[in-house]
């Protein structure tokens, strides 16, 4: 059983979508509750069907200075890029605190956009963060043994980055370690369903130097808080759980979390004294 602390301890949220429309009315809220939660600095990923919906996360980035963004094409939205629309992500991707290219990857439980499509968007991207020299942010639902090997193919290891809201086996998350990859584990890793069994033991078999916590806010609310808008102050909860799971406390997996989410995006986190609170007077978001 992991132990716990009263120590100071604080995050950094791997992967949010806090730029999105689900955040318009609150969002200076929603930032402030993440400060005061111990979280910060946050990656904002930028996605959608439009060039200018995502721009949003580079410019919520420019605006705030511990927020970071990601511009990528997502597999649903696959269809979309074009030559015109892949010149245009290149110039999101050159702006300032724009840390990685994605998220991009396969989706094969919704198949939104044909499979040799999200393939060709996937190889595309990958050229372009390696061109960049910067990390990519990979979306992978029912297409693992296909992602490691598109990202073995096309030299993804140059650049590393990160399997975000993983959902694979145990075995999944190894072959994506051994590809030089980090793991990140959402609220998914908290709920009570069998379907989540696998990612909780994937988490014992990730090193504690490739392991990440993300939010995907507004998605995937973590127990307690499932059901709820997911913001992320939240990620405390999601931490708890790998913490536990990993065998170590909570404040060595976010002393851990931390620095594995700088080393990979190349962030530079405030010091512990700007933080607010501490973990165990958790935010609820009311």
């Amino acid at each position: 059983m992991a132990e716990k602390s009263n120590r100071l301890s604080r995050l950094i949220d791997s992967h949010c979508h806090i730029d999105g429309k689900e955040f318009d009315e609150d969002r200076e809220g929603v930032l402030a509750r993440a400060r005061a939660a111990g979280v910060s600095p946050l990656v904002v990923v930028g996605t959608g069907g439009t060039l200018a919906d995502i721009a949003r996360a580079p410019e919520l980035a420019g605006r705030e200075a511990d927020v970071y963004a990601t511009v990528g094409l997502h597999p649903h939205d696959a269809k979309a890029g074009d030559d015109a629309f892949f010149e245009g992500l290149e110039a999101l991707a050159r702006r300032p605190r724009v840390v990685a290219v994605g998220e991009m990857g396969f989706d094969f439980h919704y198949d939104h956009s044909p499979r040799e499509v999200q393939a060709e968007a996937f190889r595309r991207q990958v050229r372009l963060a390696r061109s960049l020299g910067k990390p990519i942010v990979c979306h992978v639902r029912d297409a693992h043994a296909e992602a490691v090997a598109l990202l073995e193919e096309a030299a993804a290891r140059e650049v590393g980055g990160v399997i975000h809201c993983f959902t694979g086996t145990p075995a999944d998350a190894q072959a994506y370690v051994a590809a030089g990859f980090y793991i990140s584990f959402s609220g998914i890793v908290t709920f009570p369903a069998k379907s989540a069994e696998p990612i909780r033991q994937a988490v014992k078999v990730v090193p504690l130097d490739r392991i990440l916590v993300e939010t995907d806010a507004p998605y995937l609310a973590p127990v307690p808080l499932r059901g709820k808008r997911n913001e992320p102050a939240f990620v405390v909860h999601t931490a708890e759980v790998v913490a536990e799971q990993a065998g170590v406390s909570l404040d060595e997996l976010c002393e851990r979390a931390v620095a594995n989410a700088s080393a990979v995006f190349g962030l530079t986190p405030p010091e512990p004294a700007g933080i607010e609170s501490r973990f165990h007077a958790r935010s609820t978001g009311s």
